[in-house]
Parts: C-alpha cells; sequence; structure tokens
C-alpha cells in the first residue's frame, strides 16, 4: 500500500513547493491590489530583481542566507522609493495612472537587468545543507523543496497574523475602508500605505531567491 501511494505523495509534495513559490510571489501582489487598490504591473519585476541580487550576493558576498537576508531589503527599499516617490503624486487619481506609472517601471527594471545581468537564464545556488535528499516512502526528495514549503506556511501564518490579529494590520484594513476617517484619528495612511506597498515589494523579493531548482521551478 505505502509502495502504491509513495509516487502521489512526491507528486503533492512537489505541488506544494512550486505553489509556496507562486504564494511568495503573490502574497505581496495581493496587499497591494487586495488592500491598497494599487494597479501594480512592475510587481513581477520586483520578483526578477530579487532573484538576479540574490545571485549576485550569493556569487560573490558570501552565500545563499545573506542572500535571502540581503535583497528582500533592497526590494524593499525600492518599494519605497516607489511609493514614497511616485505613487503618493498620483493617489487622488484613478488606475490608468497607476497602470502606466508602474508599466513603466516595469520596462525600466527590464532594461536594467538585461544591462547588468544579460538575458540569460541563472539559478540562485541552494545552501550546502540544503542540498542533500530525504527518503519519503522509499523516494529521494530533496531537502530545498522541503524548506520551501515550510517558509511558505510559516509566511502565510504570519501574515495572517499581523493583517487580523495586531494593531497594524486593523490600520491597514481601516485605511483602506475609509482613508479619511483614520487620516481624522491622527494616523497617516498614506505613510502607512508606502510602508505597506514596501512590504510587498520586500516579499516579491524574498519569493525570487528561491529560484534555485529546476526540477521543481522550471524556468
Amino acid at each position: 500500500m505505502a509502495d502504491a501511494l509513495a509516487p502521489y505523495v512526491v507528486y503533492v509534495l512537489n505541488g506544494l513547493a512550486y505553489g509556496m513559490l507562486l504564494f511568495s510571489l503573490s502574497v505581496g501582489l495581493s496587499l497591494i491590489f487586495g488592500l491598497m487598490d494599487v494597479m501594480n504591473l512592475a510587481h513581477g519585476s520586483f520578483y526578477m530583481l530579487g532573484a538576479y541580487i540574490a545571485l549576485s550576493i550569493a556569487a560573490r558576498a558570501g552565500g545563499y542566507w545573506l542572500a535571502l537576508l540581503v535583497a528582500p531589503l533592497v526590494l524593499g527599499l525600492i518599494g519605497l522609493l516607489i511609493a514614497g516617490g511616485f505613487l503618493r503624486l498620483i493617489s487622488d487619481r484613478g488606475h490608468l495612472d497607476q497602470v502606466l506609472l508602474t508599466l513603466g517601471f516595469a520596462y525600466v527594471f527590464a532594461d536594467i537587468s538585461r544591462w547588468i545581468w544579460g538575458g540569460d537564464i541563472f539559478l540562485v545556488p541552494a545552501p550546502p545543507q540544503l542540498r542533500a535528499s530525504i527518503s519519503i516512502l522509499g523516494n529521494a526528495f530533496p531537502l530545498f523543496r522541503l524548506f520551501v514549503i515550510g517558509i511558505g506556511l510559516i509566511l502565510a501564518l504570519v501574515t495572517w497574523l499581523v493583517l487580523e490579529r495586531t494593531r497594524l494590520g486593523a490600520i491597514v484594513r481601516a485605511g483602506v475602508s475609509d482613508a479619511e476617517m483614520l487620516n481624522g484619528l491622527g494616523i497617516n495612511v498614506t505613510l502607512v500605505f508606502t510602508l505597506v506597498f514596501a512590504l510587498g515589494a520586500l516579499l516579491a523579493g524574498f519569493g525570487g531567491h528561491r529560484r534555485t531548482d529546476p526540477g521543481v521551478f522550471p524556468g
């Protein structure tokens, strides 16, 4: 019975690993569009830049774990600059202006990445501790994919807890529902939304560092 189920267990785990990668990319977009109602067409570029920056850090400055820390922070800073320096200026306009602005950034980021890293496909090297495989019902399964599943589940739980169980989450949800009322209570809604946008960019950069395994994450 276990031998018959083994391939399906591996298929499910592979699907979870790939799904968690997509979740780490989409959770930031959900925050930016779902909560803030901002049409950010540059979000995929954040993911791309996160992968390339992680690749450069891993290759030149000491490996995967440093890339895991630094690359998302760089993307969070980029998101902070975009939201605070550009989106703030069109906050009272409709989605069309947001689309035009963020699409322009997407083209800029694409040209910058092509200029710096070229057009080839690269993979961020996995850390030595996660390059082994473990046996699951007699089938070898990469340890790194289990790491991706675990990180994705933790990220989902932390995001839910922050939005539903903290004061910051309540402020964000209240700002979406009635920004004028929240401003009247002395809370800087523009600053809150800028930080949320930066967090969305940070999460996209966090997803980018996991482009390491061509077996489950096709280029």
